[in-house]
């Protein structure tokens, strides 16, 4: 069974800058896209950022030039930059890999104070 566990979270003045990780039971290239969804209080989880197998990237309006996603296949983990966070960039942030099904991780929760 896989599994993706988060860390990084925590809470954090409006500007400033978090790096969330997320550490797969195995390897990363057994995935074919990997990526992070948040899900704000009261709202539908949506998409944030993707990253596929061969390191193409992908990335919700809202956070282009300020997030960026990255992997390190060595340490089978992908990461989530996070620069210039906004108070509504608070959410629970979640990873997650796809082979032929999905899998998730439990969260890691980002709160932004303004």
């Amino acid at each position: 069974q896989v599994q993706l566990v988060e860390s990084g979270g925590g809470l954090v003045q409006a500007g400033g800058s978090l790096r969330l990780s997320c550490a797969a039971s195995e390897s990363i290239f057994s995935f074919n896209v990997m990526g992070w969804y948040r899900q704000p209080p009261g709202k539908q989880r949506e998409l944030v950022a993707t990253i596929t197998i061969g390191g193409v990237t992908n990335y919700d309006d809202s956070v282009k030039g300020r997030f960026t996603i990255s992997r390190d296949n060595a340490k089978n983990t992908v990461y989530l930059q996070m620069n210039s966070l906004k108070a509504e960039s608070t959410a629970i942030y979640y990873c997650k890999a796809r082979q032929c099904r999905a899998y998730w991780g439990q969260g890691t929760q980002v709160t932004g104070s303004s």
